[in-house]
């Protein structure tokens, strides 16, 4: 049975979304087009992300990475670990055929905060075969993440290959 409280509750959201709506079509009448992007064939985006059995390290297949342009893929995104005083290493095995560079990146979620850790001191770059690179991201006493965010990032264009993605933990020295 709705209340009374319910119901102004609810009207109260509908007349809320109702000026968010009409502020955002007003916005629009004076905004001026500048582009628009037809995305009628997905390979106008410049990213292809596939499988591939035939360039691979472990398992059946590799992650092959194609893009036009500077991009950041997430690998994935992995909750209940348990860390404390240790470090995280986000490792991974690299091919590439790029002309760039690309690095590991991982986020981290601790608490309210968003942490990051850049492998830019460990690249690959140009043509390469296979390579392990990694990122480490440092957890002192008490602090538990919640959420670890994996990802590729690519400053250039060409075509990386991605395998064994590892997550692995080391006491602090």
């Amino acid at each position: 049975m709705k209340t009374i409280g319910d119901l102004s509750s609810c009207i109260a959201g509908i007349i809320a979304v109702s000026v968010a709506v009409g502020l955002v079509v007003c916005a629009s009448a004076d905004a001026q087009e500048l582009k628009k992007l037809n995305l009628d064939d997905a390979s106008s985006i410049g990213l292809s992300i596939v499988s591939d059995a035939a360039v691979k390290v472990e398992g059946k297949a590799s992650v092959k990475i194609t893009t036009l342009w500077p991009t950041t893929v997430c690998l994935g995104e992995v909750t209940g670990l348990n860390i404390d005083e240790a470090k995280l290493i986000f490792t991974a095995k690299v091919k590439t055929e790029l002309e760039g560079s690309a690095f590991l990146e991982m986020w981290v979620q601790v608490g309210s905060g968003q942490y990051f850790s850049k492998g830019m001191n460990d690249p690959v770059t140009g043509k390469s075969d296979w390579k392990t690179i990694q990122t480490p991201f440092m957890f002192q006493k008490g602090q538990q993440p919640e959420k670890v965010t994996l990802n590729v990032v690519i400053n250039g264009k060409g075509t990386i290959w991605i395998d064994d993605v590892v997550l692995s933990k080391e006491p602090l020295k």
